[in-house]
């Protein structure tokens, strides 16, 4: 069963082109990631998706991630409400919409 991730940021000002470049070009391609996409949201809003083949796949992944994070924390503002610099969230898939 599918497993999906996604992470929700907020750029600091001026600096949208060094977050986004931390994710090209295979430095987020974390082992077992199927498939990613980061979408803006908004005013230097952006989340990321992440579809894994399976839980244990994206739990592997972790120090990966978090070391992919380290790289570009500095361009991120606080999310506020105790978050931190992201908010994210994960699980397997219940139904697919579209087949």
């Amino acid at each position: 069963m599918a497993t999906f991730n996604v992470v929700r940021f907020r750029i600091k000002p001026g600096r949208e082109e060094e977050f986004l470049a931390a994710h090209r070009d295979g430095k987020a391609g974390w082992p077992g990631l199927v498939e990613g996409h980061m979408i803006r949201t908004g005013e230097r809003s952006y989340c990321l998706i992440g579809r894994w083949s399976n839980a244990d796949a994206l739990k592997s992944a972790r120090p990966q991630m978090i070391a992919t994070l380290d790289s570009f924390r500095d361009t991120l503002e606080d999310l506020g409400e105790g978050r931190g610099v992201t908010d994210a969230a994960s699980g397997e898939t219940v139904v697919d919409l579209v087949r």
